[in-house]
């Protein structure tokens, strides 16, 4: 889940070199990904489309959800192949409405799964073989077997529960030990779990309540970025909270993140 709703996407982002450049896409944005081609491809509300990286141009190409518009997009990744995975929510917040699509490489969109409420966090074992995902309401870290081959997912079952006082479980992403990094919303941290015996191993906190997703970045994968939200809060929690909203970043944060997956397609 994106830090806050947003009309732009980013084209060029280099924290070392301070150089940030911006695309209006006139849309709410879900998610992006990096394509191959240095492009992006992006759950927008109209759709799933490429962005241009140099021009911003949008080429739709699919909407799974256009006859639901009450619906729009949320998390998205790209699984190890480089296949595209998008899903969605409900604007109303209306419970099980929403669903996970997949793009393949030859651009056709199925669906994997139907009736999820929240659909956020997506991971894959570091031998791509098991998918970890987040239907936030759920409190839990669902896992399924995944054939990397055809993108295919097994029947669901539970990895572990979140405890309540942890706070939602948002946005996630997996290290090169395969212990899982989950953002969690109204929960003032980023914790790291391990999948296999659901023991909580260590927590950075945040001076933000509602943070929204983390990912591993920087030239060694050691930097952990971190999205957070300020949607929802009033004046009070504003003041206590200056910096909500903001996209926050620790530096060599001691554990190292796997080589992120790029769309790829024929």
């Amino acid at each position: 889940m994106l830090g806050r709703y947003t009309e732009r996407t980013d084209t060029h982002v280099s924290p070392p070199g301070k150089l940030h450049h911006t695309h209006q896409v006139d849309s709410l944005v879900g998610a992006i990904a990096i394509c191959e081609n240095g492009d992006f491809i992006a759950g927008l509300r109209e759709g799933i489309s490429f962005v241009g990286r140099s021009n911003g141009s949008i080429r739709l190409l699919h909407h799974p959800e256009a006859h639901l518009p009450q619906n729009r997009y949320n998390d998205g990744k790209c699984d190890p192949e480089g296949r595209f995975l998008i899903g969605s929510t409900a604007l109303n917040h209306k419970k099980q409405a929403g669903n996970l699509h997949l793009l393949d490489h030859d651009l056709q969109c199925t669906t994997q799964l139907q009736g999820i409420t929240m659909s956020n966090g997506m991971a894959w074992s570091p031998d791509g073989c098991t998918f970890y995902y987040i239907d936030t309401p759920t409190f839990e870290v669902a896992v399924f077997d995944y054939d990397t081959a055809t993108g295919r997912i097994g029947p669901k079952r539970s990895a572990f529960p979140i405890p309540e006082k942890e706070g939602l479980p948002d946005g996630m992403t997996i290290d090169n030990e395969g212990m899982l990094w989950i953002a969690h919303w109204d929960g003032w941290q980023v914790a790291r779990w391990n999948p296999v015996t659901g023991e909580k191993l260590y927590s950075f906190r945040l001076p933000v309540a509602f943070v929204t997703s983390c990912t591993f970045g920087g030239e060694n994968l050691q930097d952990l970025y971190i999205t957070s939200a300020s949607i929802g809060l009033n004046e009070k929690q504003h003041d206590e909270q200056p910096l909500a909203g903001s996209l926050f970043v620790i530096k060599n944060c001691g554990f190292q993140g796997m080589s992120p997956a790029v769309f790829r397609h024929h």
